[in-house]
């Protein structure tokens, strides 16, 4: 797996250019339901599997923590203010049941009698001791007396319960703001994947970019291919998920994502694409998933970012278009064309089929003969091809056009 932090050498706009606006993902998920193609995993990351028939229900009671943090915002500032009512109310009511026992209810004008709180004379007033308790504001007008010893209890049971309230809900509405998966929202993943050839190999490429400029630390990248597999034994594994390689074994798949990185996997013998071509890869129900994940830079918390591809998002004979340029003193990014892919020169055949024909000495090393192709029937016949030759996987300076 190579990371290629792309070349500025680019010049103009070819018309093999296809541009990606700032809308595309959300038409292609149009288009996606529109062609009733089922994901795994939406491009906007969120995982498209609903959890049924669960009957062990009290699980989540368990952990109520995580419950709460994991519900939507309106549930969860409903409970924030309905727990926090509950508990006034209740402490409210016992603080007026303590006076009603006690008769200070009936001795409110009474100067002689000690009442157990100064200034009760009802619920209503109840009430608002408890919310004066709790919230430790302390008005001065009610207060306790030294003569209610069940009242110094019941001041002591809410001190220690409304600490534990303000900690769990306080906590929990902390953890929903500053959840990662925010921090996510700002790592973007190309709209479409390609697959064209690089140092003489057919590889699979997709790029990855971040907004911000507070990097993520520690960024990893992984792939799964997910499709459906029959054993030998004839068992049928629906969504079977399948390591995509990009650079696990080299350590290329350890990121220093600073500008947008283009991805790549080598399609060898221990590729799942090792046998596929394009008019194969049409006809495929595949989906492949990427995650990218590290630890955000402001807060430590590790967060995911997720994308996927299905095979109509896979671009065969394409190249990514390059953002990088240099300008006086830095580099910037155009983020405009993080989505653009350009037309290049591939062999329409599986890489299995490629290697064959290369240990055989049929086909040359190089792709810049594109007629030697074309008489082999492995790409279409075109009236021009690219303008531009290719360097390391970028673009270089425009050329003359060719017929093939």
């Amino acid at each position: 797996m190579e990371q290629d932090v792309e070349s500025p050498a680019i010049s103009g706009h070819s018309k093999f250019l296809k541009p990606a606006g700032k809308d595309l993902p959300k038409q292609l998920a149009a288009m996606d339901q529109a062609r009733k193609v089922q994901r795994y995993v939406q491009k906007d990351g969120k995982c498209n599997v609903h959890h049924g028939n669960v009957r062990e229900t009290y699980r989540y009671l368990t952990d109520i923590f995580t419950t709460l943090v994991d519900l939507k915002w309106r549930f969860n500032l409903f409970i924030f203010v309905l727990v926090y009512t509950v508990t006034w109310l209740f402490f409210g009511f016992m603080w007026w049941l303590i006076a009603y026992l006690r008769g200070d209810l009936d001795h409110i004008a009474d100067n002689l009698w000690t009442p157990c709180v100064n200034n009760l004379n009802g619920f209503v007033s109840a009430f608002l001791f408890s919310i004066e308790t709790e919230t430790t504001i302390g008005y001065g007008y009610r207060v306790i007396t030294d003569k209610c010893p069940e009242g110094i209890v019941l001041l002591l049971i809410q001190s220690v319960l409304g600490s534990i309230v303000n900690a769990f809900m306080v906590g929990c509405m902390f953890v929903k703001i500053s959840q990662p998966k925010k921090r996510a929202e700002t790592l973007v993943f190309s709209t479409n994947a390609v697959i064209s050839m690089r140092d003489g190999r057919l590889c699979l490429m997709f790029r990855v970019g971040d907004l911000r400029n507070s990097h993520i630390v520690e960024a990893s990248i992984r792939a799964k291919l997910i499709k459906s597999k029959q054993t030998k034994e004839g068992e049928f594994i629906p969504l079977n998920q399948t390591d995509i390689n990009v650079g696990y074994n080299t350590g290329d798949d350890r990121l220093f994502l600073v500008s947008p990185l283009i991805i790549c996997h080598e399609i060898n013998q221990n590729s799942p694409f090792w046998e596929i071509s394009p008019a194969h890869l049409a006809k495929e129900e595949l989906e492949i998933v990427v995650i990218l994940e590290g630890m955000v830079e402001a807060t430590g918390m590790t967060c995911q970012a997720r994308s996927s591809y299905v095979s109509s998002e896979i671009k065969w004979g394409y190249r990514f278009t390059p953002v990088l340029t240099l300008e006086d003193g830095f580099y910037e990014v155009d983020y405009n064309s993080f989505h653009d892919i350009y037309e290049t020169n591939t062999p329409a055949c599986s890489a299995r089929q490629l290697a064959d024909m290369n240990g055989r000495g049929r086909l040359p090393l190089t792709w810049s003969m594109a007629s030697k192709l074309s008489q082999q029937g492995l790409v279409p016949e075109t009236e021009h091809q690219d303008p531009r030759t290719e360097r390391n996987g970028d673009v270089a300076n425009a050329e003359t056009e060719s017929k093939v």
